[in-house]
């Protein structure tokens, strides 16, 4: 098997290499990979670096610099072929020691310079391999055309004998297939062929398949035929002599399965390198062991040898690393015995390196630059970077003893620069470049000495050198100082004046130094002219700044020498400006929209005014016409801010004119006209027109469905969806008696009237609008369902109904008669009264003694809530009223005179959201007062009847209620304090009447109440009931002694009893 040679490791370089100053030299291609087979006629074609690599196919020069003599290189096309030393893959020398299925390549350099450019074009080096394919061109073959096998007799049938293997050459399927075994008539019944895989090796073993006696015969002749895997086939073919012999059944066993040993390059002959050792289990003949090197390679058999007795392998021949790096083989041990037996163990031993071979530095030459004798010729002018030689450091070595450091000696203007991006420590490629520009006239020759040293102890070192000879051309180019010109030129300009002079120098001499200028742009050419020999620089046109005011263009300077430089500059002219544009705004007109109740001094719009001028001629200040001081703009940012707030009702629209003046001499100025339109929010809630809070409708009980009750009528001072109105029955609709048009507010009755439904309607009647978020108004509208004959005798009584029902919370529902159910259920509880009379009488008659008698007390006592007042909880409040927009009271002042009016939905929903609370105070005659309010009318109560004062705010104007109310009743008018237990917000929802047509009343027929312009008395005393078993409803007639009567429909009904009017839970 061929041996593997490894790379050595890399190891970092000890001296630093010189800093490259320039690029130019393109980085090497390294991954180019063709593939060919072995042995191919001279000429193949290889492949084309042109079409293959996209590399340049024309104008180009390629040369062949690593690959010869198996390749060649077309200098035009880059075409590479083989030559007429043939590619052997067994006999390259990189591919001899390669392992079964590794590749073998053959690495090429190609270097590619332009024509057209020359050297300062920056030559590359393209690196690639050629991986070379194995062909079926070697047979295998035997190690002697003559095998021979032992055999002990009595051999069990089955039993395996190794034969020698066949050796092939080539790689892969071109390498042994297969074995074939071809006996005589007497053999061929005793032995077969049986082939064993041992890791990629084949072996081929003879199976014993019958009987063996040496006495009958002691000796086979066999054929043992050996076929490669290539098309077409190669086969040889070998005698194999098995001899019989007496039994000897243990074959030597080694200590270790594989032995590794390190050997030093140089070692002296007779060195021992390692001892095999095997041990045997028979005795005698059978167990004495001699050992050999089992089919060695020749590089194994020349230079090692192996002590057949001890197993110890010494050293043979010189040994040199550089040559044979590894070596792999494998030692049998065999036994002496007449049947011997055999074992074999693979041997790897790695040849260390000594650092016996000192650097080796090629220089040659590379691309266009020719080295003739030692000497490189390149001209002065050569770029910064050009390569000058290509450089190649080897160091046959490996290791440390590899890893080489290549450095320029002196001070020269070279230095070397990586030509591969591949690291290879054992062989570097390296340009040698130029670092600075070569001058001719300073110094001609240069001798470049290049010195490379490995590291190895004690180090090895070698130099080469290299004569560059520079040659003389042309190579001062004319240079402007400085080379940006810029200057000022004001525009309105005569064509023909001068702009500027453009001057150039040149450090050559004679024609070298005669220069020509000219400007390089065409378009700048249109509008400036340059004097060929003098350089000045005048305009041809007029030129304005507002339609360009820089201009930029390159002016040169060429010299007369072969071949011509050019020097070139760049020339700016700035056109001043002249004020010659007015402002001008981007719109001939602006409107804007903006929406009402904005904060003063909020933007409303943004103008934008420009002006074509430059610096103070273009510095725009803007003035608002006529300044009423509604509107302000900002300098700067074109802001227009408003003063005030907007308010759409008042005003939907403002014009006005914006003046926009520059700061040139003279000012130039514009116009501009400017539209607000006031875009309306949601700020207004709607107003109820009709009815009135204290107005009602009379109601026959005849009326049919359908039958129009009222049209509630409202106005919302917004636009647009603020003031699109929805009417709504928030409440007082239990029976599902009215409906309400959503658009038109006309309300109609839904079904017939029954009984029960006969007396007041009060229907909560909630006016939406469809802003967002929406705003509302809430109205009552009282219906008094009853016979229309009836309607003077009634006229009091529904007054007295209605001014309750403005005093009833809303959520409590006022929809006819509330007794109605009692009545008709009264029978039956005077027939259990009557039983149960006589039995309760003693039971009634201590609690309601006991009972009047506390209230008496507690009366007398005033109003307590949890602890005792440090004053008068019934001293009226002091305040003015308030307007219908007065604002809230603060939270927790009930001490500064009476709450403003909250808008009627905020009440209304706070009323609906709690529960219900009552609260009593008792007469002098310890009579229950209920609910707050107590009915006084003409009857003879007496002054000694309680009166009940609530203070009511409406806002000046109420067509309902022009007048507060105040007390002149000896006792005082109750205030509902935070901490009363029966302040609640339903209470309060009656106390606190909101803005027009929203709770208010009348005081109907109280003739006790006395008025004034702030407040006026309203209050019911209690009477005595007149009517039949029923109660009275909202209130009665006098005290003891009067003769009051029933209103409405009770009028005829004959007095019974006395009874407070008390105010209950109950629905009506």
């Amino acid at each position: 098997m061929a041996l593997r040679r490894e790379a050595p490791p890399l190891l970092p370089l000890l001296v630093l290499l010189l800093a490259s100053c320039c690029g130019g030299i393109a980085a090497a291609h390294s991954n180019i990979l063709y593939r060919i087979p072995e042995e191919q006629p001279p000429s193949t074609l290889v492949g084309s670096l042109a079409s293959d690599q996209g590399l340049p196919d024309t104008g180009h020069l390629y040369k062949l610099e690593v690959g010869a003599p198996y390749l060649r290189v077309d200098g035009k096309t880059g075409d590479i072929y083989t030559t007429e030393v043939p590619l052997d893959r067994e006999t390259l020398r990189d591919c001899r020691n390669l392992f079964e299925g590794e590749e073998c390549f053959l690495e090429f350099e190609v270097s590619i310079t332009d024509m057209a450019k020359g050297l300062g074009s920056g030559p590359r080096l393209i690196e690639g391999r050629i991986q070379v394919l194995d062909i079926n061109d070697n047979t295998p073959q035997f190690a002697s055309p003559i095998l021979t096998l032992s055999i002990p007799e009595n051999t069990n049938v089955g039993a395996l004998f190794s034969i020698p293997a066949a050796t092939d050459r080539d790689s892969g399927t071109n390498g042994v297939a297969e074995y074939s075994l071809t006996a005589g008539a007497d053999a061929e019944r005793l032995f077969g062929l049986q082939v064993a895989l041992d890791s990629d090796e084949k072996l081929p073993q003879l199976v014993v398949m019958g009987g063996l006696d040496r006495e009958t015969k002691d000796s086979y002749d066999l054929n043992v035929r050996v076929v490669d895997g290539g098309r077409p086939a190669r086969a040889s073919s070998a005698l194999l002599r098995v001899t019989v012999t007496d039994q000897n059944d243990n074959a030597p066993k080694f200590e270790r399965g594989h032995y590794e040993a390190e050997l030093l390059e140089n070692s002296p002959p007779g060195h021992s390198v390692l001892q095999v050792r095997a041990n045997d289990a028979d005795t005698g003949l059978n167990g004495e062991i001699d050992y050999s090197l089992h089919q060695p390679s020749d590089a194994v058999q020349r230079l090692l040898l192996i002590d057949r007795s001890t197993g110890v392998i010494y050293v043979k021949g010189a040994v040199d690393r550089e040559e044979e790096n590894f070596l792999k083989f494998s030692v049998v041990a065999r036994d002496r015995g007449p049947n011997a037996k055999s074992s074999k163990v693979p041997v790897t031993i790695d040849v260390k390196d000594k650092n016996d071979n000192a650097p080796t530095v090629e220089i040659r030459g590379f691309g266009l630059v020719i080295h003739q004798d030692g000497v490189a010729n390149i001209s002065e002018d050569t770029s910064v970077g050009t390569p000058v030689a290509l450089v190649q450091v080897s160091d046959r070595d490996e290791g440390e003893n590899a890893v080489v450091t290549c450095v320029v000696a002196g001070d020269v203007p070279f230095q070397l620069r990586p030509a591969s991006e591949s690291a290879n420590d054992r062989k570097r490629k390296y340009f040698l470049q130029t670092t600075t520009a070569l001058d001719y006239e300073r110094i001609k020759v240069y001798l470049i000495e290049i010195v490379a040293v490995d590291s190895g102890n004690p180090a090895m070192s070698s130099t080469n050198s290299l004569r560059v000879q520079v040659t003389d051309v042309n190579d001062n180019t004319p240079s402007f100082s400085p080379a940006l010109l810029e200057v000022e030129f004001a525009e309105g300009n005569q064509p023909g004046d001068k702009v500027l002079d453009a001057v150039a120098t040149d450090a050559d001499s004679g024609s070298n130094a005669e220069l020509v200028y000219s400007i390089l742009d065409p378009a700048a050419a249109r509008l400036f002219e340059i004097d060929a020999v003098t350089g000045e620089v005048r305009a041809k046109n007029l030129l304005d700044r507002e339609e360009r005011e820089r201009y930029q263009f390159r002016v040169a300077a060429a010299d007369k020498g072969v071949p011509s430089k050019t020097g070139t500059a760049t020339l700016v002219v700035a056109v001043q400006d002249r004020n010659d544009n007015e402002p001008r705004f981007m719109l001939s007109g602006y409107s804007f929209s903006v929406s009402e109740n904005g904060a003063p001094l909020s933007p409303v719009g943004v103008v934008t005014v420009t002006d074509d001028d430059k610096g103070e001629n273009a510095l725009v200040h803007l003035f608002v016409e006529p300044d009423d001081g509604t509107f302000v703009v900002q300098n700067g940012t074109g802001t227009i801010l408003s003063s005030v707030s907007f308010d759409r009702e008042k005003e939907s629209t403002y014009t006005f004119r914006l003046k926009a003046v520059d700061s040139g001499e003279p000012p130039r100025s514009s116009y501009v006209g400017v539209t607000i339109n006031v875009l309306d929010e949601n700020d207004n809630a709607p107003y109820v027109t009709r009815p009135a809070n204290s107005s009602y409708k009379l109601l026959s009980p005849a009326a049919s469905p359908d039958t129009r009750v009222e049209v509630v009528e409202a106005e919302d001072l917004d636009s647009g969806p603020n003031a699109d109105l929805v009417y709504a029955i928030a409440g007082g609709n239990p029976h599902g008696l009215f409906r309400i048009s959503p658009s038109s507010g006309e309300i109609t009755l839904t079904q017939e009237l029954a009984d029960k439904h006969n007396g007041l309607h009060r229907l909560v009647v909630r006016v939406s609008d469809r802003g967002k978020p929406p705003r509302h108004a809430t109205a009552l509208v009282h219906v008094f369902v009853n016979d229309t004959t009836r309607e003077k005798s009634n006229a009091s009584l529904i007054e007295a109904l209605v001014g309750h029902s403005l005093y009833t919370p809303l959520d409590r529902d006022i929809a006819g008669d509330p007794d109605y159910a009692d009545s008709h259920s009264g029978k039956v509880v005077y027939a259990l009264a009557g039983l149960a009379g006589l039995a309760g009488v003693v039971l009634v008659i201590v609690p309601v003694v006991v009972f009047r008698h506390r209230l008496h007390r507690v009366t007398k006592s005033g109003y307590q809530a949890g602890k005792k007042e440090s004053k008068d909880l019934y001293a009226p409040k002091q305040g003015g009223p308030k307007n219908a927009k007065g604002r809230k009271s603060k939270k927790g002042s009930g001490g500064k005179g009476p709450r403003t009016a909250k808008p009627l939905e905020e009440d209304e929903e706070a009323g609906l959201a709690k529960g219900h609370h009552k609260f009593n105070l008792m007469g002098e005659d310890g009579d229950v007062v209920a609910g707050g309010v107590m009915a006084a009318s003409g009857g003879g109560g007496g002054t000694g009847s309680p009166r009940i004062h609530l203070p009511l705010n409406y806002p000046p104007g109420s067509p309902d209620l022009g007048r507060h109310y105040r007390s002149n009743s000896p006792l005082p008018s109750i205030q509902l304090q935070p901490q009363s237990p029966s302040a609640s917000r339903k209470h309060q929802a009656v106390q606190d009447l909101p803005a027009t047509n929203t709770f208010v009343g009348t005081a109907g027929s109280d003739n006790n109440s006395t008025g004034s312009d702030q407040y006026s008395d309203y209050c019911y005393r209690a009477a005595v009931a007149t009517a039949n078993n029923n109660p009275p409803k909202y209130g009665g007639g006098g005290g003891s002694g009067g003769n009051g009567k029933q209103v409405g429909g009770y009028a005829s009904m004959a007095p019974r009893y006395h009874r407070d009017f008390v105010w209950t839970d109950r629905v009506y």
